[in-house]
Formats: C-alpha cells, structure tokens, sequence
C-alpha cells in the first residue's frame, strides 16, 4: 500500500486518526485499501497534471479570493470622497467582508460534503463574479457594503475547502509542500492584491478594481469547468478510468450518506479541540497583525513626511509577497522533509508532531519582522527599513500558516474540512476586529509600543507549538474519545 509503511499497528488503539491520514483504513481493512490504490479514478492515483490542473485552478480562485477581501484597504479615501461617509464606515467596506470569508465556510463546507467540491467551486466562482458586476455599479454607500459582504461570503468557498483537495489527492509524506501552493495563493491576493488595485483606482476608479474581479474570476471559472476534477472519492470499488467528459459531471461526488446538517454540527464540535483552537488563533494573530501593516502603511506613507502616490503604496507591498516567495521552500518543503526524517528515524511511525518544528524559523523571523516595522514607522526611517520588515512579517504570515494548518490536516484529517472551518472563522474574526480598532488602538498607545506588544503576543502564540509537541499524541487520543472523531474511531 502506499503509506501503510508509515502506520505502526501499535497505534490502533491509539488514536484511528493517523491510521487514516492517509486515506487508508486500519490494518483489518486491508482488501478496501488495496482496491482504492487500484482504482485509477482515485485521486491519488491520478496524473500529475490531472492533479495539478485541478489544484492550480482552485489555487487561483484563492487568489482572487484574497484580492477581494483586501481590494478597499487601498480605496478608503475614494469611497469617502464619493459617498461622504467616515474613516470607520469605509473601513467597515473591508471588516465586513473579511468577516464573511471566515464565516462563508460555515455553508460551503458542509455543502461540500453532500455535493462534492467541484459544484461548490463552479457555483462560488460564478456568485464571486457576479457580486463584483453589482458592486462596480452601486450608487450609494448602502449598496455596497451588502454587495461586499455577499462577495466575502462568495470567496469563502476558496478557503477552509482548498486544504481538504491537498488532503484528497496528496500523500502525507508531500502535504506540506502541496499545502505551500495554497497559502502562497492566498498570501499572494494579500499582497499582490493590493499593488494591482492601487493602480486600478490610481488610474481610473475604485470601480475598476470590481470591474477586474469579475472579468478575471469569470475566466477561471471557464478554466474551471474544464480542469477541475472532483476529489471526494465516494465510490470504493475500481472502475473504469473516466473520461475528460464524464469528470465534468457535477454528480461523481455528491454523497447519499453524507449530512449538511451533521458537518455543520460537527464544525461547532471542532472548536473543543485545543490544537485547532491553537492553530485558530497563531494563524489568526499572524494574519490580524498583516491587516495592521497594511492599514499603518496607508496611514504612514501617503502622508509627510513621505507623501507617495497610491501606486507607491502598491509598489510597497512587493516586499511582502517577496517574503512570501521566500516561505515556499522554508514553510513548505521543508516540513515535509523534517517530518519524513522523524518518521524514518521513530521506526516508520509517522505522527503529525513531526511538523511543528519546521515552525522554529517563521516563528523567529515574522514577530522580528513586526518589531522592525514598527520601530521603522515609529522613527519615520527610510522606507528600505519598514520594508524589510514588511517581508519578514509576510514569510511569518505564509509560513506559520502552512505549518500550524499541516499539522491540523494530518491530525483530524477526517473532519479536515470542518476543523479548518473553525481555524478560518476565528482567524478573519481577529481581522475584523483588528480592521475595526487597530487605528484606535495605535492612537492611544503609540505605534512603537503597538508593534512591540504585537510582537510579544505572536511570540506566545508560536511557543505553544512546544507542548504541542511533546504532549500532542495524548491530546490527540484524548480528542478522539468525543465529538466528531469520536464517531470516526467507534467506525
């Protein structure tokens, strides 16, 4: 079998979850595992570029997710001109939006389960594209804080879903570097996001940037009628190999067995697990403290003693997904190859632990990032220094979360969809908040002294990582005697 090798027998009556981490039932479940590795619709037994088309184009759905949720940050002074409303109300345009894309999975994950992924991805897609068409043609402020709420709830079906394709498809022993594309795509959106829209309002408006959204997610969306496959594999027998027409049915993965209702409770479930409550809020506070970079530089250098034009502001952001590119190799590959070391070295025994110090370097590097930028702004340096520190804080934010969210998949792989729901929810709920009272919050206490707290408090959150590590395999066999996993170990 594929990754048996990596299973120790002994860990049966331990936790079921690492039995099935890589799709294979215990060892008395042998016959069904065997016909899954035959069966070439199997997504794991797919091609690599039938694995590739799917994944990258959902990938760049993140993407254009990202950009979405992050496309006003750069708008704020327009919508003010134009609809006369206050700083906090044209900041509400991104808090609110950003809210949805966290809570949007509460629905689509669970729609997932009965449908399969391709006809959410198809049907999201199409929502995301359309919203933008309403939102470029809103006359009143009104408007288009409802059009910007129901598109973050559209682009939510391109978060907390992605992880469980890479589960879907891709053995442990490469997950990390799989999950690496996710979360360059959608750190990407953040980053990049910001630079294209800048100019779009630069040059033209702020209704460009709705304009591009849809013409370019309604491409992907063509794309995608084609290329995305889908990943839930129902169907435990082999079969005959499914032709490019018959996977573009929207029907191969819906699921009779499965529960809207049941994911949706097993999704509340999830948030009394404490290593997906401590995965929730390191992702959360990295990227809480990227939304307070991004609303402190449009703050800082649109004004003296700088005073840049917006597509400067844009140009800013460069350094960021720089960091980002940096964290592919470190946040991704990396985690792969510490964790198959420590398997090989533990006799085989592969346990999701093994990832955690792949968090070591990101967990250095991104609050040092904070504190540097920070300190920079506070001093008004050459913009060279906030920069730097503005690319070290974006390799934290793409590689922390790679490593926090590997870990979470390998270790409830079963429920992966739901458990990611909660990491999502609490995460864009600290953005909200952040995006509503980080200006207050620099007001009153100085934007050194901010940063500097900011730092602190991500520092805290990483060295959590540490019990985790030692005492993670208890806590697992711990959670595994309630809630949803508990089901799934009495099967």
């Amino acid at each position: 079998m594929a990754d048996t090798g990596e299973e120790s027998k002994s860990c049966r009556g331990f936790t079921h979850q690492e039995n099935m981490t890589d799709e294979h039932g215990p060892p008395m479940d042998d016959l069904k595992s065997a016909i899954e590795d035959e069966d070439v619709n199997n997504p794991q037994n797919w091609s690599l570029l039938a694995k590739l088309s799917t994944y990258l184009t959902i990938c760049s759905f993140t993407f254009l997710a990202n950009v979405n949720s992050s496309n006003f940050t750069v708008a704020t002074s327009a919508v003010i001109k134009e609809f006369g409303v206050s700083q906090t109300k044209a900041g509400q345009l991104v808090c609110f939006n950003v809210f949805l894309f966290g809570v949007g999975n509460i629905f689509w994950v669970p729609l997932m389960r009965v449908t399969g992924k391709r006809p959410v991805y198809l049907i999201a897609m199409l929502l995301l594209s359309m919203i933008n068409v309403w939102s470029s043609q809103c006359t009143s402020y009104g408007e288009l804080l409802a059009s910007r709420i129901v598109s973050g709830f559209a682009a939510a079906a391109a978060d907390a879903t992605v992880p469980a394709v890479v589960a879907d498809m891709v053995p442990a022993k490469d997950r990390g570097h799989y999950m690496m594309f996710f979360h360059l795509a959608m750190t990407a959106g953040l980053f990049v996001g910001p630079l294209i829209n800048a100019y779009l309002v630069q040059q033209q408006d702020w209704r460009w940037m709705c304009y591009f959204l849809a013409i370019a997610v309604g491409v992907v969306w063509l794309v995608a009628i084609f290329t995305i496959r889908e990943t839930s594999y129902v169907k435990r027998h082999v079969g005959r190999k499914r032709s490019q027409w018959q996977w573009m049915s929207l029907t191969i993965g819906f699921n009779r067995d499965a529960s809207f209702l049941q994911a949706l409770m097993d999704i509340l479930a999830n948030a009394a697990y404490p290593p997906l409550i401590w995965c929730s809020l390191t992702i959360g506070i990295s990227v809480g403290w990227n939304i307070v970079v991004q609303l402190t530089s449009s703050r800082t250098f649109l004004k003296p003693p700088y005073n840049w034009e917006l597509g400067d502001l844009g140009l800013l952001s460069i350094s960021g997904f720089i960091g980002c590119l940096f964290a592919f190799y470190l946040g991704g590959r990396l985690i792969d190859i510490i964790s198959n070391r420590s398997t090989i070295k533990h006799g085989q025994v592969r346990m999701p632990e093994y990832r955690l110090p792949a968090i070591i370097i990101p967990g250095t590097v991104g609050p040092a990032g904070i504190l540097i930028f920070g300190l920079c702004i506070a001093h008004q340096t050459h913009w060279i220094g906030p920069a730097i520190g503005y690319a070290m804080q974006a390799f934290g934010v793409a590689a922390i979360s790679n490593v926090a969210v590997t870990y979470s998949l390998d270790s409830y792989k079963p429920v992966t969809g739901e458990a990611l729901v909660i990491i999502f929810v609490i995460r864009n709920t600290i953005g909200m908040l952040l995006s509503l009272y980080a200006s207050d919050w620099i007001t009153r206490q100085g934007t050194a002294a901010v940063f500097g707290e900011m730092t602190a408090i991500q520092v805290v959150s990483v060295l959590f990582a540490i019990p985790l590590y030692y005492f993670g395999r208890s806590l697992r066999a711990w959670t595994s005697s309630y809630g949803p996993m508990k089901r799934f170990q009495d099967a």
